[in-house]
């Protein structure tokens, strides 16, 4: 009896360490208390890397300005780094199922240092185009959410997703406000020097505090399987084979055309804010202050308490529903006033439809696609801002703001339709009160 205990005490430490960090509800203390660790690393360092982005797209105007640049060409610009983006999310995503999330946010946040690096010496337009290459690979957020969804369970999964909206609306309030004042007080170059030694801080925190590989031991077997059989993280095949499993396309689609209206009105926003609401520089920043302020609110605090009481379907529902009245309010809206009330429900329902669309996704594959899955839906974004000012610019010049309103309604109008009519998720998971 003896002589056998020390080998069943062995066998246990064995068992302990080989569990993943989270496997269910009933996790140990330990297991659970290291989770919760690398996801407030990751909340930290999401909300760095995302003012640092904010900091660099608030200056590239005036630099491509200051470059000569016309309309036209910083229309080039912006659709190069949509397109890079958009091409960058899927190959991103297979990159970090196959070599782990340490890795991909590592080349996410050294691509970030030589983009920011490459603006910074920006003193001619071919250099200015150069600089938008490494965004191919700058997937900071979608690198973030891959590591939230493999250490929490489906039921808390909503809720640690939606408070990367604080890390985002940080992003936008700081960034935005410190790289202004940076480029006023040392030059349009020095916000472009705060980035590249932020983005460097975030390597070197990933390199040190995040595990090298965060899916449970399962899926990590799955993952070499997957990967003896097609190792390549370009294979267009395995991206398709994903979209074609159950449930998964209708629920891109919703993702993509919900928003998309959303989308394309908040690219035509800077133009729209000077002529149809008369705004100065500085009240337009106030104004999408007070939009990143909702949206931490509403990813932060709202989301989560509404996952714990109602379906993903519901929310799903309501979400398209709440975008059918924002349609109408923006086609009647007349003045900045109204836009403020509008505001709140339209960033209500773009925050929710994202979360609850990227928590149905990760579902519905398996465990070792599920960053594969995030890089496709984080392409959803990318797409909007290439397609987005040319489909914006048409409208506005045609029909005027009301136009965007009525396009909100028509398009979540049949989305709404086609929810009732099509069960969407296909799994439903009971919601405990």
């Amino acid at each position: 009896m003896n002589a056998g205990a020390p080998s069943e005490m062995a066998q246990q430490r064995v068992k302990l360490k080989e569990e993943p960090l989270v496997k269910d509800d009933q996790d140990t203390t330990v297991n659970t208390t290291s989770a919760q660790w690398v996801i407030q690393i990751m909340y930290l360092v999401t909300a760095v890397d995302l003012s640092c982005m904010f900091m660099q797209i608030g200056i590239v105007p005036y630099l491509a300005t200051s470059l000569g640049l016309d309309a036209v060409e910083f229309g080039y610009l912006q659709t190069i780094f949509g397109v890079l983006q958009l091409l960058g999310g899927p190959i991103f995503g297979r990159f970090a199922d196959q070599f782990g999330t340490r890795a991909a946010l590592t080349l996410s946040y050294l691509a970030g240092s030589l983009c920011f690096f490459l603006l910074s010496v920006s003193t001619s337009v071919p250099l200015l185009f150069l600089s938008r290459c490494p965004s191919i690979f700058m997937h900071g957020l979608p690198g973030a959410q891959m590591v939230i969804t493999d250490l929490t369970t489906p039921a808390k999964r909503a809720d640690a997703l939606g408070k990367l909206g604080l890390c985002f609306g940080v992003g936008i309030i700081i960034g935005s406000s410190l790289g202004g004042t940076l480029a006023t007080n040392f030059g349009v170059y020095f916000p472009c020097y705060v980035a590249v030694t932020g983005c460097l801080l975030c390597t070197v925190i990933v390199l040190i505090f995040i595990p090298a590989q965060t899916k449970p031991p399962a899926e990590k077997n799955a993952i070499q399987q997957s990967t003896s059989q097609s190792s390549s993280v370009f294979n267009l095949k395995e991206i398709i084979h994903l979209m074609k499993l159950p449930g998964v396309m209708d629920v891109f689609l919703i993702k993509v055309f919900s928003g998309l209206p959303t989308g394309v009105f908040l690219i035509m926003f800077s133009i729209i804010s000077i002529d149809f609401f008369g705004l100065d520089a500085a009240q337009s920043g106030y104004l999408m202050s007070y939009c990143g302020i909702l949206q931490m609110v509403v990813q932060g605090l709202v989301i989560g308490r509404l996952t714990s009481r109602y379906t993903e379907r519901t929310l799903l529902m309501l979400s398209v529903l709440v975008f059918c009245g924002v349609g109408i309010g923006m086609a009647l809206m007349t003045n900045v006033f109204h836009y403020c009330i509008i505001v709140a429900p339209m960033v209500f329902s773009f925050s929710t439809v994202g979360v609850i669309t990227d928590i149905i996704l990760t579902k519905s594959v398996p465990a070792s696609d599920t960053g594969a899955m995030l890089g496709i839906s984080a392409s959803v974004m990318p797409l909007t801002r290439t397609i987005g000012p040319t489909i914006g610019g048409f409208l506005y010049r045609r029909f005027g703001v009301s136009c965007f309103g009525y396009l909100q309604l028509v398009v979540n109008a049949f989305l709404f339709l086609y929810l009732l009519k099509k069960r969407i998720p296909h799994k439903e998971e009971n919601v405990k009160n």
